[in-house]
């Protein structure tokens, strides 16, 4: 322990010559040692004063030191104190005892010094190593929960409102951050444009990914725009940017991205690796939308085709991620696309219960709480009466 800080130690024990004879020793080698004379004191000592190491003796009156042990480990705060246990009982029963209870360690009296301070010097040893995983744990935490507040900058903070049009999306997340994204904002010309992508990893990668590729998406979409080319060069723009200077990542994103005539309802988009959405028709029946193109940032150049459909009064569009189709039981069975179409058109005709209901039943469907992976959808619904 040369190296490391020296430790405070807590005595509980009800005989004065132990507590004096453990005091003397410790102090000696420069630890700070507080003594207490029973067990609720001692466990008053810990709630108001911070300790590296606890010596506990068994055999005390009003409350032995196997409850006070037990009260130890039960309390978060408290559990992670390493706790030597001092007795004159010398049978494997208590030991074993002690230490299925939680201690560290354990001596028999009367004491041997060499042996005090040889795990006094371990218990020190494993709470630094601990106290300092913690500390980069809570960094990591910390660093993690910037990158989740910076990421939820890249996603829109409000949807556009716009006449005889409701948009809504979800947005899920397995981890702290995620590779789903998607936005939606609107053009000089007043047309629509969205878009919804996939990294293909997942952790702070895909979340650096992530942001490369929305934001490319979104300049470039707004570049053209400003100068009245097809917004949707972009998508050929983000993927030769991508595979030039990111090509040995061996990363890609699956995008569905589309500019939408708000006033007559006509969408041209570009489906690039990415699950085909659908189009809930008003008259009950569904359209799947065709690929056109591979996953943006795999190959230079690559080819992208752009195909045309209309939205129709009454008409949602729906986008998701695979998170939702490649939801999966506990045996593996995937939720896929006949599952969710159904869960679609057995909500009531509203767009954000549509969304709520889906959400919900892909989780009841995998029995969990949290998805495997990030659930994003984005649904675009024109009204009825448009």
């Amino acid at each position: 322990m040369a190296n490391h800080p020296t430790g405070r130690i807590l005595v509980i024990d009800d005989t004065e010559y132990n507590r004096h004879l453990i005091e003397r020793q410790l102090s000696l080698s420069g630890y700070t040692v507080v003594t207490a004379i029973h067990g609720r004191q001692g466990l008053e000592y810990l709630q108001r004063q911070p300790f590296d190491t606890i010596l506990l003796d068994l055999m005390m009156p009003e409350m032995d030191g196997f409850a006070v042990l037990e009260q130890i480990k039960r309390d978060p705060q408290l559990r992670h104190i390493p706790v030597v246990v001092i007795s004159a009982l010398d049978e494997i029963e208590d030991i074993v005892r002690c230490i299925e209870a939680g201690a560290e360690d354990y001596l028999t009296k009367p004491i041997n010094t060499t042996l005090l301070h040889a795990r006094i010097h371990a218990c020190l040893e494993r709470k630094w190593l601990r106290d300092q995983e913690q500390s980069r744990l809570k960094a990591l935490q910390y660093e993690l929960e910037l990158g989740r507040r910076m990421q939820a900058d890249f996603l829109p903070a409000r949807l556009p409102h716009i006449p005889n049009w409701e948009i809504r999306a979800t947005f899920v997340t397995v981890r702290e951050v995620a590779g789903d994204f998607y936005d939606v904002f609107v053009l000089p010309d007043r047309r629509i444009a969205c878009f919804l992508g996939d990294v293909c990893d997942k952790g702070v990668g895909a979340a650096l990914f992530m942001a490369l590729t929305r934001s490319l998406l979104r300049a470039f979409i707004e570049q053209l725009a400003t100068v009245s080319a097809d917004p949707l060069r972009a998508v050929a723009m983000t993927n030769d940017y991508i595979a030039r200077h990111h090509h040995t990542k061996r990363t890609f994103s699956t995008i569905f991205c589309a500019v939408i005539d708000p006033s007559g309802g006509v969408m041209h988009y570009i489906n690039a690796g990415h699950p085909s959405p659908f189009i809930l028709r008003a008259d009950g029946s569904v359209e799947m939308l065709s690929l056109g193109g591979p996953a943006i940032g795999w190959i230079a150049n690559a080819c992208f085709t752009v195909d045309t459909v209309s939205i129709g009064c009454g008409d949602t569009l729906f986008l998701y991620t695979d998170g939702i189709t490649e939801a999966r039981t506990s045996v593996g069975e995937l939720f896929g696309e006949e599952r969710l179409l159904t869960a679609l058109q057995q909500a009531a005709n509203n767009t954000a219960l549509r969304l709520e209901t889906v959400r919900q039943t892909v989780l009841e469907y995998s029995g969990r709480q949290q998805p495997e992976d990030d659930l994003t959808m984005l649904a675009i619904y024109r009204s009825e009466n448009c």
